[in-house]
């Protein structure tokens, strides 16, 4: 999965208008909230095969934070 593509679900899964990129600061998207992490956290277990702590994903600043979680090959 690509950067753009990751921006493009992120925004999907936050259902969200807000224009995101990596550097997006996600204290600064009023749609990141629990339901979207609830909602990255699911994608990233079943369409990903990732499986992350809650701490990994409220530890995030960034929507680059973000797509390193989901991305890492750990």
């Amino acid at each position: 999965m690509t950067a753009e593509e990751f921006v493009k679900k992120l925004a999907d899964l936050m259902d969200t208008d807000a224009e995101l990129n990596l550097s997006t600061k996600l204290a600064d998207v009023e749609d990141w909230d629990s339901l979207s992490m609830v909602s990255f956290f699911s994608f990233c277990d079943s369409t990903l095969g990732r499986r992350l702590a809650p701490e990994q994903i409220k530890s995030a600043q960034t929507v680059e934070d973000l797509f390193k979680l989901a991305t890492d090959k750990k």
